[in-house]
């Protein structure tokens, strides 16, 4: 009932998300990642613009996005090990669009997800320069289990930090 929401569709190939689209209803904007070539965000007049990760946030504080649902908690002591940092709340698999946006540098879950809900986001925030990795390092695979549960996982656009250490010392 915020607007929030959003329509995910990925292809899958060789447990990578290649390509993905997260389309906005209540904007009518669409986030587009193809992975080979480039992220773009287009507006509802269908009007496209490239969009980059923010790359670095040295000399910045951080900003991190999560859902409005799972603030608190393990997040507060995430940001916490970050130092100065502002947290966006936002739903739906537009985190993963903010960080490739370059509007956030880092998303944390800690909390289940399935696969279906972040695909799309991860190929359009791959495309845009940023990585998806679980809390070992690892990247993101998406059909390799028996299960469609994500496990934990780390989304960053800056890659000038080590969040995979902050985020392992909050658990």
């Amino acid at each position: 009932r915020n607007g929030e929401f959003t329509v995910n569709v990925a292809r899958i190939e060789f447990g990578r998300p290649i390509p993905g689209i997260v389309h906005v209803p209540v904007s009518g904007a669409s986030y587009i990642g193809r992975t080979e070539s480039h992220a773009e965000l287009r507006d509802p007049g269908g009007e496209s613009h490239t969009i980059r990760t923010s790359g670095d946030s040295r000399g910045r504080g951080v900003n991190i996005v999560g859902s409005r649902s799972h603030a608190g908690g393990e997040l507060d002591g995430f940001a916490g090990k970050l130092g100065k940092h502002e947290f966006l709340a936002i739903g739906s698999s537009l985190k993963f669009c903010l960080v490739a946006e370059g509007r956030a540098d880092v998303y944390l879950r800690l909390k289940p997800t399935c696969e279906w809900d972040t695909a799309a986001g991860h190929a359009v925030l791959a495309a845009a320069g940023g990585t998806v990795t679980d809390l070992e390092g690892l990247p993101l695979r998406y059909n390799a289990r028996d299960t469609l549960i994500n496990p934990s996982f780390l989304a960053s656009g800056d890659l000038s930090r080590d969040y995979l250490a902050a985020a392992n010392t909050t658990q």
